[in-house]
């Protein structure tokens, strides 16, 4: 049996002359995932579509892959959408407003969680924007702003700037007592922490393959519970969403019972090839495994950044309130020149929440992370 360690050099031959730590933007893919994409060109290529039936059982296989990462009730709560925005405008869009309902989210959120409701104003929907960057209770801080007319409390699992985690048991488990449907944005979590979504009381969830899923663009998870699936007006239509789509000629028709009644056409196989690929390898490492590692990463990273008197860490380093993100920033430097002197190191990195945004993932050595926590102020 191969060691992990070496499986994950084998899957990540990256640049040697690179510190890639921008997993939060756009991650390295594992060799298994180029493979699969340069032997599903290759086939079609050489054959067209001749072996259709095989990529829908390709297609079938990665809905019960993100079905059990998710722990969700069954492959049909999946659907497979082009990208976390896509997946939230189906829910702010489709969603039973009334007018003078609200929806609560915390101030600072990522565009795709924040701008899909405040589009919803021409309905009379108030969108209630937290600030959580100084509360001792951010779950507190978000419940309390909810109230009678609020419908909707959607959140990220990690904050893709500070890096702040939530606690989505305790958010889902008080929106259910409550009355109101919980919506995560899991791009910065999923892949690293557990996202249980019956178990934390998730009613949507959408998250992209291309970040800590080690997958490609262009296509993402959209879990829907049957609490509210059905509930969600439709405004993409198409052969694929029906409740038989194979079937041509039918004149009559209703829209499919489970998650694929969002999908409206084709699906992406080139897509679906290679983020089943990368799946697979998250889960030959195990869901246990990936945490421990990445956040063992995020310690060391914060470590050595609080030991450093000229750095500032934005990240919170108190357990189960951080992930894979850590965020900081040089207390005479600015930001802006450290993070063009840190990408003319080959450091890969990004600028977020007024700081410098590490992200490492599970396959990187702390031998490299100490390296780079000793370039940043040389």
């Amino acid at each position: 049996m191969i060691d992990l360690d070496d499986l994950l050099e084998q899957e990540f031959p990256v640049d040697s002359n690179l510190f890639y730590l921008n997993h939060a933007a756009v991650a390295p893919w594992p060799v298994r995932t180029g493979n699969a994409v340069r032997q599903f060109a290759a086939e079609c290529v050489d054959m067209g579509a001749y072996g259709y039936a095989d990529w829908l059982e390709r297609e079938s296989g990665l809905r019960i892959q993100l079905a059990r990462l998710l722990n969700a009730a069954s492959a049909n709560d999946i659907a497979l959408v082009k990208n976390t925005s896509e997946g939230l405008s189906m829910v702010a869009h489709g969603f039973p407003w009334r007018s003078g309902d609200n929806v609560v989210i915390a101030a600072g959120e990522f565009p795709s969680n924040r701008i899909v409701w405040q589009s919803l104003g021409h309905a009379g929907v108030e969108l209630r924007q937290v600030p959580l960057a100084q509360s001792d209770d951010p779950e507190l801080a978000l419940l309390a702003a909810a109230d009678s007319r609020t419908r909707l409390l959607s959140a990220s699992s990690v904050d893709y700037a500070t890096g702040l985690r939530l606690d989505l048991a305790r958010l889902g488990r008080q929106c259910r007592e409550r009355g109101i449907a919980f919506c995560v944005d899991a791009i910065q979590g999923l892949g690293v922490i557990p996202h249980d979504v019956q178990g934390m009381g998730i009613d949507f969830l959408v998250a992209d393959a291309h970040k800590w899923l080690l997958g490609p663009e262009g296509i993402a998870v959209f879990y829907s519970g049957e609490r509210w699936r059905g509930q969600l007006t439709l405004h993409e239509y198409g052969w694929h969403m029906t409740d038989h789509p194979e079937d041509f000629e039918r004149v009559r028709w209703q829209p499919a019972q489970t998650g694929r009644r969002f999908e409206c056409g084709s699906p992406n196989m080139l897509g679906i090839h290679a983020f089943s690929a990368s799946l697979e390898l998250l889960q030959e490492i195990g869901a246990r495994e990936l945490e421990r590692r990445v956040l063992a990463h995020a310690r060391l990273l914060m470590e050595g950044i609080s030991a450093n008197p000229d750095l500032e860490l934005l990240t919170r380093n108190e357990p189960g309130r951080y992930a894979g993100i850590v965020t900081f920033r040089h207390r005479s430097i600015a930001t802006a020149t450290l993070y063009h002197d840190l990408q003319n190191q080959r450091i890969v990195c990004a600028q977020r929440g007024g700081g410098i945004r590490f992200s490492p993932h599970a396959y990187h050595r702390s031998g490299m992370l100490e390296e780079v926590l000793e370039r940043i102020t040389t």
